[in-house]
């Protein structure tokens, strides 16, 4: 995964619900990644470090 890849959630992070789709905004080492979570209406939710094994690459 790299900066601008969209993702979504595998399981609950903090308050965002799995499923919630999101872009990286910067990587740190490839274990946690910088990511703005989107809502269904496009708004941001928030922007929080995410460990990478809770992330899925979305086509």
């Amino acid at each position: 995964m790299k900066e601008y890849d969209v993702v979504k959630l595998k399981d609950n992070y903090k308050s965002i619900p799995v499923g919630t789709r999101g872009t990286i905004v910067l990587e740190y080492d490839g274990t946690a990644y910088e990511v703005e979570f989107f809502d269904k209406d496009g708004k941001t939710i928030d922007v929080v470090t995410t460990p990478a094994e809770l992330l899925e690459m979305i086509d």
